[in-house]
């Protein structure tokens, strides 16, 4: 085995890594696994055993049916198995037969993390082979309703529970994850849920689905991989009140106590994994979101999803949607109903865009953005009273109380929803956008489905039919007039795979803002004409395993430029590259 994987290594291939090389995305290669090609043997245990009963209970390396007869007389496997073998096809043919057969999403998303459990690479298997059909199940919307029953359908612990119990002690915590080599974290305080609010510790369905779909999407290795939740308490009552609730019964700290265990964390992730660990930020509420973006980002690899993935896949959108209605950026102009995270994000990275475009001061291009919170239209009369990042979108404007009235007044060609707020572009509001736009661009992002400012269906009904639309939780298609029309998902699943693996295979250090355009251009390139005739503005999920390499690679080229990325040299085929670098779910033989 030694002198096959000394060839392999003494090659040129892009598939070479050194013997503790992490680029395909993971743990130290006891097993030969990632220096091996998909024909080659490996082997499943870094121990001798008597019985292959843990290996049926080992989900990286259990194959069920698929171990065929020699690996089950190797592997102390026979009588512990029925005699049929199977193959992993048919396997995937089975289960998604099962899991069709199950009415409510939720039971289909019990299935797929028990699934997760049992044999992880038939779960990446049937998630990439089914992955439209299955993205809704372990994703929005699903995954919402099942952080809020989290306590109820918990079973086994998946990720790291980092409480204020160990605080003092977060290093030894992390110590305690049996693998060594993480590469990415998705990290969540539960504070803001999708739409759904403060769902503390439950709150762990977030990182553990955004994780799978690092693997399924974006190609990083299972192993390199770690969801945690960090648990300062809740503050929703009902959770509090909730016998079967998993985390601390306490209402949430703040000020220092937070920012002491979130500091010690962020240290000890640093010391125990590296630089060049990527720690993605999700669902922390507002003021904690962009305070630990700013505190951080000069110091780690840091990504918030909500800020910047979201800002990332709707500037993909509206550069795509660009070739439907024509202009530029420069020429179109934005109304927001939202100024949180999401809404501020968005509109910093088209303001950024536009910037860059047209070579205008960046303070100039924010004035075609205009945003609408829970008091009204930011305008500078109420400059004093706005939090730090709603500021630079305070306009010289008359005070105006609603969405409606900021609408007829501005005559904006692009409406963006962020609210997390359900049926707020109402009736009055989509057809005053036609009024004054032959193709209004309505995107209505709020998660999960139930909190979408409006449906496709009232988008494409009440425009009669000339809207561009997408949400941020998928529709069904619309037949309106006899015409169908197919709406759009502006999901961060299209960037933040593809972005991740863009950081790792580089080994990039710091996030730079040219990163995230790179990324937005990088997805709008793959909207085809043929999409374009849909109405659609981005790519069918079918081919995000191609996007996402596409992403990596100009995130990565981004990376090189600016002299960020550590891994060297330069490959000479970046797309090529981050194809080779992806996971594949397929079965290994086992000697």
């Amino acid at each position: 085995m030694e002198s096959t994987l000394q060839e392999m290594r003494d090659g040129a291939s892009v598939l070479d890594l050194e013997p503790k090389s992490t680029v395909a995305g993971g743990v130290r290669d006891v097993y030969g696994e990632d220096t091996a090609t998909e024909d080659q043997l490996v082997t499943p245990w870094s121990l001798s055993v008597a019985s292959g009963y843990s290996l049926l209970r080992d989900p990286h390396h259990n194959k069920g049916l698929a171990f065929n007869d020699k690996e089950r007389d190797a592997h102390y496997l026979r009588g512990l198995l029925p005699p049929a073998v199977v193959s992993q096809e048919v396997q995937v043919k089975k289960l998604m037969h099962i899991i069709r057969q199950y009415q409510l999403p939720l039971q289909k998303y019990m299935a797929m993390m028990d699934l997760q459990e049992r044999n992880e690479k038939l779960f990446y298997k049937l998630l990439i082979d089914n992955v439209e059909e299955m993205l809704p199940i372990v994703y929005t919307p699903t995954v919402g309703e099942a952080c809020q029953k989290y306590g109820s359908i918990f079973s086994r612990p998946q990720g790291l529970y980092i409480s204020l119990k160990e605080k003092g002690r977060i290093l030894e915590v992390l110590r305690n994850w049996p693998e060594k080599n993480i590469q990415v974290i998705v990290v969540t305080d539960g504070e803001r849920i999708l739409g759904l609010g403060d769902l503390g510790c439950q709150g762990m369905g977030i990182p553990v689905g955004k994780l799978s779909l690092y693997t399924a999407l974006g190609g990083v290795r299972p192993s390199a991989c770690l969801p945690v939740t960090i648990d300062v308490g809740t503050n929703n009552e009902k959770l509090l009140n909730d016998e079967f609730y998993i985390g601390l019964r306490q209402r949430r700290a703040t000020g220092q106590e937070y920012s002491e265990l979130l500091h010690e964390f962020m240290s000890a992730v640093k010391q125990n994994y590296g630089e060049r660990v990527l720690i993605q930020f999700e669902d922390f509420a507002n003021h904690n979101a962009f305070d630990l973006l700013a505190k951080y980002g000069t110091t780690h690899l840091v990504f918030n999803d909500d800020i910047q993935g979201t800002a990332s896949v709707v500037l993909a959108g509206l550069v795509a949607a660009l070739k439907l209605v024509g202009g530029t950026l420069a020429d179109h102009k934005f109304l927001f109903l939202g100024a949180g995270e999401a809404g501020t994000g968005i509109a910093e990275l088209i303001a950024l865009e536009m910037s860059k475009q047209t070579n205008m001061p960046v303070e100039e291009t924010r004035k075609r953005i205009w945003l609408v919170d829970s008091k009204g239209l930011i305008v500078g009369s109420r400059k004093e009273s706005l939090q730090h990042f709603k500021k630079p979108w305070a306009h010289e404007h008359e005070p105006i109380k609603t969405l409606l009235d900021a609408v007829n007044d501005i005559k904006p060609t692009v409406l963006i929803g962020t609210s997390g707020v359900g049926r707020t572009f109402t009736k009055e509001v989509v057809e005053a956008m036609a009024s004054f736009n032959e193709r209004p661009i309505i995107l209505a992002l709020s998660n999960p489905t139930s909190q979408s400012e409006c449906t496709a269906e009232e988008a494409y009904t009440w425009s009669k039919g000339r809207a561009i639309f997408a949400s941020g939780s998928p529709f069904a298609p619309v037949e309106y007039e006899g015409k169908v029309y197919v709406p759009g998902q502006a999901n961060n699943a299209y960037i933040f795979p593809g972005f991740g693996l863009g950081l790792i295979m580089s080994g990039t250090i710091r996030v730079h803002d040219d990163m995230l355009l790179a990324a937005s251009e990088a997805l709008a390139a793959q909207v085809t004409q043929e999409n374009f005739d849909k109405g659609l503005i981005y790519p069918p999920f079918t081919n995000i395993r191609k996007i996402s390499a596409q992403i990596a690679a100009n995130v990565a080229a981004k990376a090189y430029e600016l002299g960020l990325a550590t891994r060297l040299p330069q490959p000479k085929d970046l797309v090529k590259y981050a194809e080779s670098c992806m996971y594949s779910p397929a079965y290994r033989s086992y000697r």
